[in-house]
Parts: structure tokens; C-alpha cells; sequence
């Protein structure tokens, strides 16, 4: 098998097709003609008894951390952008197809974001774990890509768009022109890592120990990323680093702007590098028309702001951009010709 293009002529429609974001901190599913019919945190419960899932998204989500050992582990299948799972994905994929199809025997086409730097290893992966679920054609489109075309830039003209997609694993930075990145990078200074770093710095200020989700709690109620950003402050509990016992304490926003800080600057230091790579012509079209962010880690506040006083473009996130994958796949549902530009699939 080898990757290819969508041939020319090729028809691509039906009415249960789905367009999938498989992303480390979502999945959310676009189906053909209804829009988007699933969003959910990318997290499965598994029983320990059978190996079966037994639940995904919200309701599993709910159980990290809090799992009976002998009953049920809940994991993220996903890590960095690409499959930590493969027999968990599937079945994945098999439940997002029972649900759209409604158990009738039916076979769907699939367009499925995947980030920008994915080896051929990896996307052989989605591939073999989507057809295994049951879909009858899948195609693989890049998420910056897809980004752009669910942000309504129009990706198919001879003109420099810049947009960097900030997910959960990853952060596609990419310059489009003519369907394709014409210079770009996938790194992993997303918002896990933001997580991550503020979980440390909790536990270095304050003594307090806290969990994932409290510290996406923090990042997205009161995090910044720039410190004319209006300051906030919230109460949170944890686990007294000395003593071990329940506490709370406050945090404020100016506490996690100094956190995140140096990855904010390790971020605009990679798209410094990729705007660097570009070509001049492509450049001016930058100038012109900004840069353009999308993925949940876009409505970190400031972001837009910071990424602007340190590279001197105009910045500006996209409307929904948690959904511009999703949606940009939805479209190459219905543009077939778009489709044959920017998609490829396996034979």
C-alpha cells in the first residue's frame, strides 16, 4: 500500500461520511449534511475485567483520578498528536460509525486531521485503525490544513496564509499556499504542556499538589499570556505538599502568566524560525494579512497579543477555533475538487 492523492473524477459523498478530529485533548466528529455531532474530551474508561470500553469523553473523564483499581482505568489514547492506542482508537472509531449509522450495516468515508509533521508510520496507523473499525475509504488531510479551510481562509490561491493550531499535544505552525504548507512545524509545546507546567509551579509556590484538570481549570478560566490582560484570581484545592492533607489556597492570573511565560516565549521562538524559512513573496502576504490562530490553546488570553509584540504581525483567533479542524474536514465532505487538492489516502 502507498500514499496517494484523490484521483481526479473520484466521487466522494454519502450521507453518514464523517470528518474526524482525533485530538489529544478532543475528539470531535462532523458528520456529512448534520454538522458537528460529537465533541468530547479524548479520554476512554476501560473495564480491567473484560478490556472493553465502557465509557468516552466527559464520563470518562470524570473518572481520572478517581478509578478503582480492579474495575476501571480511564487513559487518553491519544498523546502528542498521534496514536498512544491503536486497539483503543479503533474501537473508538468503531463507536463514532455505530452512532452516525445507527447499527445499520453501512460503511463510511472518513476525512481525519493529523498533524503536520505525522511520520508515514503514523499515518499508515490512522489509517489501518480507521478501515479496521469499519470505514470504507479514509482520507488524511494535515490539521493546519484543515485548520485554515474550517477558518474560511481559501487555501487554493497563490497567496501566503499563516496559521498556527494550538491543540492539546501539539502546536502546527504552518504557511499555506496553493493547497499545501509550504513551510511548517509540528511542535510539543501545546496546551498539555501548559498543564503540566503549572501543576509544577503549583506545587513549587504554594506546596500544593493538583491534578490535571484542576490545571486546565486555572489555564482556562484565568491564565494569561500577556500581562496587559485583566487580572483574575480563584480559589483551588489540592493536597498539602508536607502534610498530605486537603487544602485550598488562591492563585491569580498574574501567578500563571509568570509560569507560562517561558513556554510563550518558546513558542513565538518556533514560529520565529518557520517565518524565517519562508519565502519572501509568501512574507508580505503575512504582513498583510496577520496570522491566524486556531485549537483550544488560542483562547489562552493574550496569546494573540503576545504572539504580535514579539514577531510585529497582526495576530487574530479564529471564530470557534476549537472546531476549525473538525469543520474544515466537514468541508472536504462536500468539495470534492478541495478534497483531490489537499487530501491523500492509502490503496
Amino acid at each position: 500500500m502507498f500514499l496517494r492523492s484523490l484521483k481526479k473524477g473520484e466521487k466522494f459523498m454519502g450521507k453518514n461520511d464523517l470528518g474526524i478530529d482525533l485530538g489529544t485533548a478532543n475528539f470531535i466528529v462532523y458528520q456529512k449534511g448534520k454538522g458537528i455531532v460529537l465533541y468530547q474530551p479524548s479520554v476512554v474508561a476501560i473495564s480491567k475485567k473484560t478490556g472493553k470500553i465502557i465509557a468516552i469523553g466527559d464520563e470518562a473523564k470524570e473518572m481520572l483520578g478517581k478509578t478503582p483499581e480492579d474495575i476501571v482505568i480511564a487513559v487518553r489514547p491519544m498523546k502528542d498528536g498521534v496514536i498512544a492506542d491503536y486497539t483503543i482508537i479503533s474501537e473508538v472509531l468503531r463507536i463514532f460509525i455505530k452512532k452516525v449509522t445507527k447499527g445499520f450495516l453501512f460503511k463510511p468515508n472518513m476525512v481525519i486531521g493529523i498533524p503536520a509533521k505525522t511520520t508515514t508510520v503514523e499515518k499508515r496507523a490512522v489509517f489501518d485503525a480507521a478501515l479496521n473499525a469499519g470505514a470504507k475509504k479514509i482520507y488524511v488531510v494535515s490539521e493546519p490544513l484543515a485548520a485554515a479551510i474550517g477558518a474560511g481562509i481559501d487555501v487554493t490561491k497563490p497567496s501566503g496564509n499563516m496559521i498556527i493550531d494550538i491543540g492539546g499535544g501539539t502546536t502546527d505552525i504552518a504557511v499555506i499556499s496553493l493547497g499545501g504548507v509550504v513551510v511548517g512545524d509540528s511542535i510539543k509545546i501545546a496546551g498539555d504542556a501548559m498543564d503540566d507546567i503549572i501543576v509544577k509551579s503549583v506545587r513549587k509556590l504554594f506546596g500544593l499538589i493538583i491534578g490535571e484538570s484542576t490545571a486546565e481549570e486555572i489555564k482556562i478560566k484565568i491564565g494569561k499570556a500577556h500581562p496587559d490582560v485583566e487580572d483574575k484570581e480563584m480559589e483551588i484545592k489540592g493536597r498539602d505538599a508536607v502534610t498530605g492533607l486537603p487544602r485550598v489556597d488562591k492563585i491569580t492570573s498574574q501567578h500563571v502568566y509568570e509560569m507560562l511565560r517561558p513556554t510563550i516565549e518558546n513558542l513565538v521562538s518556533k514560529i520565529k524560525i518557520v517565518l524565517e524559512k519562508t519565502p519572501p513573496e509568501l512574507s508580505a502576504d503575512i504582513m498583510e494579512k496577520g496570522i491566524v490562530l486556531t485549537g483550544g490553546g488560542s483562547l489562552l488570553r493574550g496569546i494573540d497579543m503576545a504572539i504580535k509584540d514579539e514577531i510585529g504581525v497582526q495576530c487574530k483567533v479564529s471564530d470557534d477555533p476549537m472546531t476549525c479542524v473538525a469543520r474544515g474536514t466537514g468541508i472536504l465532505l462536500d468539495e470534492e475538487d478541495l478534497l483531490e487538492l489537499v487530501a491523500s489516502t492509502y490503496e
